[in-house]
């Protein structure tokens, strides 16, 4: 029988993560599980943009993770301090973030990305998504600035050949069922490795498997009715097992469990996400335009801050609506400033001359009625005010019932488009307790010997809301210390 140092369930970037930190920390014999195929492998990390939010001094610190960037009087990286990302948890969270977690997340992001980018991680400035040229100078905006060189699709490739290059095993097909718990311990994992019963020992297991997101049944039961309805922008195996599997030795929950990070997804994407076409499923470039129902009204204020800050929220407004489903509408002015995402051929969009045209061509909104808001929503624009997509502008509308508190231009110059949206969930907020040392903590908030746990599957960080690229580096963060502890028991 192998008995092994750490065992790591999960292949994504807080699991990979915690595999590098426990090599680092002296465990020899690690064994990373992975519930997908090597064809399906890295769970959610694989769907996203490969965007880390850290803070950083200036360009100083960015080249510490860019040895080869160029400082230009044409490019402004601005700044972000810990402060300044401690203060966004806070709003965007309305305070109830983890003072604990949140100040550790904040605190070490920035060392952490240092860490994964001496690990062999390549990161590259975030083009057009984060930044817009005003005046000739290239600005940053958001606190968003790098992310890694290709993506998701690279991010994971990356880890996983710096993972087995630091001689870890991964073992793909293992979906892990239960925790081998004896003598108030945890010992081992029992798996599915290919469809067969296996136990594997070891001296401490780290928990990096993600939430529930993928399970209907569980997103009904913690999230509310009508969540069985949304669709998945990730992995179909992040079902939940890990936590299920935690609370069954006496872990303590902890955090939203009726929260989530749910945005505007492509009414007619797939249950689960595509991985040839990964996360543009998405349609998050709303705040240059404005989102309908299918009573033909707006619902949400569409310029209420940095799409980094409402994004991960808005998921939740659409399914509340008729049907849940809603469509994003654009005139040519800013169609160019629309993420890539909104190019892909299967995209639900259509186009039209005039507003009038559009409108009819809204599958499921009264037309009528969405005619009438088009027409209020420019009537009730504050064209006195400058337009600057780089910062809050204060260009709003006046006297709706739904102001649009930024950002708010008419929508009238041809040719016009709208694309259709439903809600896409990503991750899950509910999780585990853990301590400074990421040990799951139980009821009597006493640590689990052997048990750590890592990225979704932590409790207390993200509520209601998240500022955009903190999951993955949340994921990296507490892998990496998780990873260490599980290394010194």
């Amino acid at each position: 029988m192998i008995k092994y140092d750490v065992i790591v369930v999960g292949a994504g970037n807080a699991a990979l993560s915690s595999a590098l930190a426990a090599k680092d920390n002296g465990a020899k014999n690690i064994l990373v599980l992975e519930k997908a195929s090597q064809k399906e492998r890295g769970g959610n990390s694989r769907y996203t943009n490969g965007a880390y939010r850290f803070a950083y001094n200036g360009f100083s610190d960015l080249k510490k993770i860019i040895p080869s960037l160029k400082n230009s009087n044409s490019i402004d990286y601005g700044k972000y301090t810990v402060s300044d990302f401690l203060k966004d948890m806070k709003k965007v969270t309305d305070g109830k973030t983890d003072k604990v977690l949140s100040k550790t997340l904040t605190s070490k992001s920035f060392e952490t990305i240092h860490w994964l980018s001496k690990k062999g991680l390549k990161f590259k400035p975030i083009e057009g998504r984060q930044s817009f040229k005003i005046n000739g100078v290239m600005k940053y905006w958001g606190g968003l600035t790098l992310e890694v060189n290709g993506q998701g699709e690279k991010l994971v490739d990356s880890l996983l050949k710096i993972t087995k290059k630091n001689g870890i095993k991964i073992q793909y097909d293992s979906a892990a069922t239960d925790l081998i718990y004896e003598d108030n311990q945890i010992k081992g994992v029992e798996v599915l490795y290919k469809n067969k019963p296996q136990k594997i020992y070891a001296q401490s297991v780290v928990l990096a498997c993600g939430g529930f997101e993928s399970s209907s049944e569980m997103r009904t039961r913690y999230l509310g009715p009508g969540w069985e309805m949304a669709k998945v922008r990730g992995t179909k195996h992040n079902t939940g097992d890990g936590l299920t599997m935690a609370l069954k030795v006496g872990a303590s929950p902890y955090g939203n469990w009726s929260g989530c990070h749910a945005v505007f997804h492509d009414m007619n994407g797939p249950e689960f996400s595509d991985l040839k076409i990964s996360n543009k499923y998405r349609k998050i470039s709303y705040p240059w335009g404005i989102v309908l129902n299918a009573n033909g009204e707006r619902f949400v204020d569409e310029g209420e801050d940095f799409r980094n800050y409402t994004y991960a929220k808005f998921g939740r407004e659409v399914i509340k609506q008729p049907n849940q489903i809603g469509w994003q509408i654009f005139d040519q002015k800013v169609r160019h400033m629309l993420y890539p995402e909104y190019d892909v051929k299967s995209a639900t969009m259509v186009k039209a001359k005039t507003v009038e045209e559009l409108v009819k061509k809204l599958s499921g909104v009264n037309s009528a009625k969405a005619l009438q808001t088009i027409k209020e929503y420019n009537e009730s624009v504050r064209d006195d005010i400058k337009y600057d997509p780089t910062i809050k502008d204060g260009r709003c509308t006046e006297g709706l019932k739904v102001n649009k508190t930024n950002w708010a231009n008419k929508i009238d110059q041809a040719p016009f488009y709208a694309y259709g949206v439903t809600c896409g969930i990503t991750f899950t907020f509910g999780g585990l307790r853990v301590n400074n040392k990421c040990q799951v903590l139980n009821k009597v908030m006493k640590p689990i010997k052997g048990l750590y746990a890592a990225g979704e599957m932590i409790g207390g960080i993200f509520y209601f809301n998240y500022p955009g690229g903190s999951g993955l580096t949340s994921g990296a963060v507490f892998g990496k210390i998780a990873g260490q502890s599980a290394a010194r028991v």
